[in-house]
């Protein structure tokens, strides 16, 4: 029984599914080009929002949208805040003076905690 070997179908070589009856959604193609000059291209969903830059899947590099005449899309210039810190926060709602104030209280009260704070020194 070992000499024996299965016949007919090579098993998970070919898959017994096909594209029979199916429908598929709706596709656009669209063309990036690098700043070295290659160009590629990515399907996206027809109802997709397409972004503006991509990055090669071969070299890696970031491509730039190309429009149907061949020229490079506009980019959107957008807007960006600067993050606040904490501290811009804090001085949001204090004062430095406060902020010295309130510092110099907690140092003394930690100090006596620890049994460091000495009278008269």
């Amino acid at each position: 029984m070992a000499d024996r070997s299965l016949r007919g179908m090579r098993l998970g070589s070919q898959s017994l599914q096909s594209e029979e009856g199916v429908t598929f959604s709706p596709r656009q193609k669209k063309t990036y080009r690098s700043e070295n000059g290659s160009t590629f291209e990515v399907v996206f969903a027809a109802d997709a929002e397409v972004p503006d830059t991509w990055e090669s899947p071969r070299s890696g590099q970031e491509g730039r949208l190309v429009d149907d005449n061949g020229a490079l899309v506009e980019q959107d210039e957008v807007e960006t805040k600067t993050p606040r810190t904490h501290w811009d926060m804090l001085l949001e709602r204090r004062t430095r003076a406060e902020l010295e104030e309130l510092l110099e209280e907690r140092l003394q009260y930690l100090r006596s905690r620890r049994g460091e704070h000495k009278i008269g020194a």
